[in-house]
């Protein structure tokens, strides 16, 4: 299992990468030096456009995809590029507002003592300056999600929000249909961050695409 950290993020060193197609061949790149040559990719939320470009752009190196709180598309509003092209704290309000259900505006963790709402704020203030309006925009300049869906052959699950106004379900139940092999698994009451939300659903969903081999970008 490997949870990688894309370049520029985390504990990665390097420039972030400016779309999602360089995304994608850098975890093909990966998957290639770091394991057998083949894994199952999951991703969230931007994540998800990475494993779904993969998955069509790098089929010898997948053998199945999980995305979570995803779309074919994800434009962003004019107002949160232009806050995180500032460097406006108001960006990371917006996203931790939006991206979170009604139950985690209340408390809601299924960890004691865990905050959900200031947990996700206080992981995207640890981003380098500028890698948050980079990611923005290599999701809001994406546009091959419906063309790439069509061309991925590996089996895909789908794990949506009912909830979720970032990725609504509806698009993600669209980007389900374009897939030639695709399950749905909706979650009821849910937001966009699924994990921090219901863990334990995400996990049951994913469960048999998650064994050897598996990357997490």
């Amino acid at each position: 299992m490997l949870a990688p950290d894309l370049p520029g993020h985390g504990r990665s060193a390097g420039e972030p990468l400016a779309s999602i197609a360089a995304m994608a061949d850098w975890t093909a790149a990966l998957i290639a030096a770091a394991t057998t040559g083949s894994a199952r990719i999951i991703g969230h939320s931007m994540g998800s456009l990475v494993a779904l470009e993969t998955a069509a752009r790098h089929p010898q190196r997948t053998t199945a995809i999980a995305l979570i709180g995803t779309a074919a598309a994800m434009p962003v509003t004019a107002d949160l590029l232009n806050a995180a092209n500032a460097g406006d704290h108001a960006a990371i309000d917006m996203m931790s507002i939006w991206g979170y259900g009604f139950r985690a505006g209340l408390g809601g963790s299924l960890a004691p003592g865990l905050w959900m709402l200031g947990s996700g704020e206080r992981l995207l203030e640890r981003a380098r300056p500028g890698v948050l309006f980079q990611d923005l925009c290599a999701c809001n300049d994406y546009r091959d999600g419906l063309a790439s869906a069509a061309k991925v052959r590996a089996p895909a699950t789908l794990i949506l929000g009912e909830r979720d106004v970032m990725t609504p379900a509806k698009a993600g139940r669209e980007l389900a249909a374009a897939l030639p092999n695709a399950r749905v698994v909706t979650l009821k009451g849910a937001g966009h961050m699924l994990m921090s939300e219901r863990p334990d659903e995400v996990l049951d969903a994913l469960h048999g695409l998650s064994s050897d081999g598996c990357t997490s970008p």
